[in-house]
């Protein structure tokens, strides 16, 4: 096997300076209130077959390298979520990331179909798609706002785990064996694979703390790279045991950022640096499997129709429902409706239809990409001004992550 050295040291070159310049876009993006995905997003799109013309068309490496960098984002989420903070809103989350899953899945679909015209299995895989918020949004954007913590709680639990029953919904219905089982058997599912993976994963965060806070490793370097690895034994156990990854790595993390463990604060450091890292490249990627030329007019109308329906019906909506475990006032239920962030989730689940080989399916993967576009231009930069006219800024100060010596479970 030869290696073509001239090309790797083409690919260094351009990965190292695409990901300096996507560091230094963070800085950028913050101030002007935007996700930063979606300067990651444009700047695929700018090296792609529209700018520099980097070929890009893997949609199944796009699908497994999504998940993996998916995995450490959720991992970075629950080391640095503080569980004091989440607690009082744990249900209010867990409901969102199920029955608001549910309700926002089926409004969608059905708006997709009587109003947009599309056959049912796209309707479905569109709702199911684009329903689940995105963690790397939400922890980015509402970590810097001063919140109350029972709404980034339920906001953070929520982008935790709902990723969970949409992937097994897409999966069922890209492979057309949602036709195969009766709706309560499809529910069984999601709801087993995600107890599941919170079960496998509060597992391996107990079980990682008791060993973690016995080892004595030689270098404190040598923690933080312990610590990830139990957050991913834990997603590589839930899936061989047919249950949620996301949810499990998840969980653990959480467990583990909670518990009194060596080097802790080295530990989130590092978490967040490789969650960056991972955002960076898996965005670009996004931006890069795009293809502007399969972009037509009816495609930006489409998406367009499909985030107000989204945005402004079935979001509120799934809020208002889900919110039957834990009622809030009407304010923080107005800003839970506007806060559902759209990022890398619904495009990285938008590839299943298309290595299932779904008819039409890079038409609902652009489709996709335009609604998350529309999400992090419109409702990011608006999170804070929203907060504020609702009066839910006021001496309440940002959510912080777990503190370095007394956080516990």
């Amino acid at each position: 096997m030869t290696v073509d050295v001239q090309a790797l040291n083409e690919f260094v070159l351009i990965g190292s300076a695409v990901t300096l310049l996507a560091i230094l876009a963070v800085r950028l993006s913050s101030r002007a209130g935007l996700p930063s995905l979606l300067i990651y997003l444009l700047m695929g799109v700018a090296l792609g077959e529209a700018g520099l013309g980097i070929p890009f068309e893997d949609a199944e490496l796009t699908q497994a390298l999504g998940f993996a960098a998916l995995a450490v984002i959720l991992a970075e989420g629950g080391l640095t979520t503080n569980w004091r903070q989440m607690r009082s809103s744990i249900r209010l989350g867990a409901s969102l990331a199920t029955l608001g899953i549910v309700v926002s899945v089926t409004l969608v679909a059905i708006a997709g179909h009587y109003l947009l015209g599309l056959p049912w299995q796209l309707a479905v895989l569109l709702g199911a798609v684009c329903s689940p918020t995105d963690a790397a949004a939400v922890f980015s954007v509402l970590r810097v706002v001063p919140l109350p913590k029972r709404l980034t709680g339920a906001l953070e639990a929520e982008s935790g785990l709902n990723d969970a029953p949409t992937v097994v919904l897409v999966v069922l219905v890209s492979t057309g064996a949602v036709s195969d089982h009766h709706p309560g058997v499809v529910v069984a599912m999601v709801v087993g694979q995600l107890l599941g993976g919170v079960a496998v994963g509060l597992a391996a965060g107990f079980g990682g703390a008791w060993l973690m806070r016995r080892a004595a490793l030689p270098t404190a370097g040598l923690y933080p790279l312990a610590v990830l690895s139990l957050t991913f034994l834990s997603y590589g156990a839930a899936a061989a045991a047919q249950a949620s990854g996301f949810a499990a790595v998840y969980v653990a993390a959480l467990v583990l950022g909670n518990s009194e463990l060596p080097h802790r604060g080295a530990t989130r450091s590092f978490a967040e640096g490789v969650a960056w890292l991972a955002q960076i490249g898996l965005f670009v990627m996004l931006g890069l499997l795009l293809s502007p030329g399969r972009i037509t007019l009816s495609t930006v109308g489409l998406a367009l129709a499909a985030g107000l329906v989204l945005t402004l019906v079935a979001r509120p909506i799934s809020v208002a429902v889900s919110a039957v475990v834990q009622p809030m006032p009407w304010r923080e239920l107005a800003f839970l409706s506007w806060a559902g962030l759209r990022g890398a989730v619904p495009i990285v689940l938008a590839t299943f239809p298309i290595v299932a080989g779904v008819p039409s399916a890079f038409a609902i993967f652009n489709i996709v990409f335009f609604v998350v576009l529309l999400s992090s231009i419109i409702q990011g930069p608006t999170i804070n001004w929203l907060a504020n006219r609702l009066g839910l800024l006021a001496t309440v100060r940002p959510a912080q992550p777990v503190p370095a010596d007394d956080a516990e479970l």
